[in-house]
Order: C-alpha cells, then structure tokens, then sequence
C-alpha cells in the first residue's frame, strides 16, 4: 500500500511541475510579444528605422526571391533613401545599362503615421530626379511590413520584409 501512495505522489509533483513550467513558458512569450510591440511602436514614432526587403511583388508579375542582395529602405525625418530592385514596365525609356531600379533618395515630403489596431500604417511621399514616389508602408506588431512604392515612371511594386533599428555607424 505504501508503494501505491509513494507512487501516486510522485506522479502528482512531477505533474504539478510539468504544468507550472508550461505556464512560465507562456507568460514569457507574452511578456516577449509586449516587448516586440513596444520597441516597433518606439522606432515607428522615432521615424528613424530600415525596411529590409526579402519578397519583391510586382505588378502582374509573380514574387521574386530577393533576399540575396542588399535590398533596403531607410527611413528617417531628414531623408528616404531607397536601394530597391524593380521589376516591371517602365513608362519612360531607360539608357541602355542604366536601370537604377527603385534607388533613390529625398526629403520626405510627407511623414504621416497612422496607429492600425495591429500595427502601423506610414504613408510618405518623396520628390527625387523630378519624380514624385509615394511609399506606403504596412507594419505588424511583430515587425513583418509590406512596403508598396508607386512612381510616375514605373509601374507600382509591393515587397514584403521587416523593419529594424538602423545600424550605429
């Protein structure tokens, strides 16, 4: 009868244990996700942030790999430069061997960020080369983004990526 008791025991602490340790786990992946939201939100307001691209979703066309180059955006109050592949039609001829893509930069003319009930919504707009290029960019708490580019001389494009802090330099 003692072995029973002993048994049972036993199997009670090692359950009572088994579910305090799952319920940690839980509490600190929350505790995470808050702190995931909270430092998104903090470089969202700051304005000073990089867009890395990895998907490349142009227009009519299927996703493209592009993770491979150093595809990004960076944002900031002073300037937007872009350093973007583009695929897609152009509505200006472009000299033989001197696609630029979507590189560019400017003073944003418009900086306006609107708080999403799971993320953010940041519409700007840039003047470069004479050329007027509104990017729209969709972030999620978690700091996945969809960053759309439309120009007066190309066709609009989509990536998909994520944000972070710029890099000290």
């Amino acid at each position: 009868m003692k072995k029973y008791f002993y048994l049972c025991v036993c199997c009670v602490l090692s359950i009572s244990t088994t579910f305090s340790q799952e319920n940690s786990s839980k509490v600190t992946k929350a505790e995470k996700r808050i702190q995931i939201k909270a430092q998104i939100e903090q470089l969202v307001n700051s304005k000073s942030f990089e867009f890395i691209g990895v998907t490349a979703f142009p227009l009519g066309l299927s996703p493209i790999a592009i993770s491979s180059n150093t595809n990004s955006v960076v944002f900031s109050k002073d300037i937007i430069r872009s350093d973007m592949p583009f695929y897609g039609t152009g509505y200006r001829a472009i000299n033989f061997g001197r696609d630029t893509g979507m590189r560019f930069q400017g003073k944003p003319e418009k900086f306006q960020i609107e708080k999403k009930a799971k993320g953010f919504e940041i519409s700007i707009d840039v003047n470069s080369n004479n050329n007027t290029k509104t990017l729209l960019l969709s972030i999620s708490d978690t700091g996945s983004a969809i960053l759309t580019i439309s120009s007066n001389d190309r066709s609009t494009i989509s990536y998909q990526g994520e944000i972070k802090a710029l890099k000290k330099e």
